[in-house]
């Protein structure tokens, strides 16, 4: 009995340690894979990062230039190549920010694309989109005639959208190019705002206004959105701001982050757009992205 009892026990022991072994083994073989497979990044993929920058304190003067240049040439690195550079003509989102949500949201807008090829100065890919300018015509008219009006005149000034009062909304730029909306601005402007002059933009048509109004970065990092309204004419109609909402609702979903909301006079001192009529909207804009 001993002995049997001796040899059911090395057995046993043989069985545990061989167990043991093979146990090892395929952990090991298991950690290696899931290393392998967690450093292995799909062919193309770029995550694409938001610049975030609160513009309350630039609207009221409040705020010191901020140095941003280093975050954003950061940002740009990690991100360039992310689309290809943008032509006039049908828009294809940025595979990082756009969904089906955009989709809906565009057609539910009933967005009319009337791309000029004038109007466009150059490539703005997703990483180079960091602000939503708001500006008021200063004339009446349909969308369609402002967008005709801007590419007979020659100066090749544009914004991306005009917003008509009844809610009609006419693109004559794609999102993935440069428009010539913001112009030149205030001294120190481009540091503020954390935005450079990185030769992306043509500036053509472009005419210095003076040494106090130097900075022409916005236009390359920024979509501009115009209504049809003459200041001091009274309020904007329902339909029109229903219509803003729903198209900074639309670019939110284009690049899948918010851009900050700013209009156009507190990038150069003097501009009179938008309207002091608007300041309300304005504000109810900045803070929660709809005008009321």
């Amino acid at each position: 009995m001993a002995k049997r009892a001796s040899t059911i026990a090395l057995t046993t022991s043989l069985v545990l340690a061989v167990g043991g072994a093979l146990c090892l083994w395929s952990c090991s073989a298991a950690s290696e894979n899931a290393d392998a497979s967690a450093e292995a990044v799909p062919e193309g993929q770029i995550q694409v990062e938001r610049y975030d920058h609160d513009v309350s304190d630039v609207l009221q003067g409040e705020q010191e230039p901020a140095k941003r240049n280093e975050e954003a040439s950061r940002e740009t690195s990690q991100t360039d190549g992310a689309r290809g550079q943008g032509k006039a003509g049908a828009e294809t989102p940025p595979s990082t920010g756009a969904t089906s949500d955009a989709a809906d949201l565009k057609a539910q807008l009933g967005i009319v694309e009337d791309f000029r090829p004038s109007l466009s100065h150059g490539p703005k890919t997703a990483a180079h989109q960091r602000y939503i300018v708001l500006h008021d015509t200063e004339g009446n008219g349909s969308p369609s005639s402002v967008v005709d009006w801007w590419d007979s005149n020659g100066n090749l000034v544009a914004a991306h959208f005009v917003v008509g009062k009844d809610g009609s909304i006419v693109q004559c730029v794609p999102l993935d190019e440069i428009a010539h909306h913001a112009g030149y601005g205030d001294a120190g402007h481009n540091d503020l705002y954390g935005i450079q002059e990185d030769g992306r933009d043509d500036m053509e048509g472009s005419s210095p206004i003076g040494a106090w109004a130097p900075d022409y970065a916005l236009n390359a990092w920024s979509i501009g959105i115009e209504m049809v309204h003459m200041g001091g004419e009274g309020d904007y109609p329902a339909a029109q701001l229903e219509a803003v909402d729903g198209l900074i609702a639309y670019i939110d979903a284009y690049y899948g982050f918010e851009s900050d909301i700013i209009d156009h006079k507190a990038w150069r001192s003097g501009n009179s757009d938008t309207s002091e009529e608007f300041a309300g909207y304005l504000r109810s804009y900045q803070s929660q992205r709809v005008h009321e």
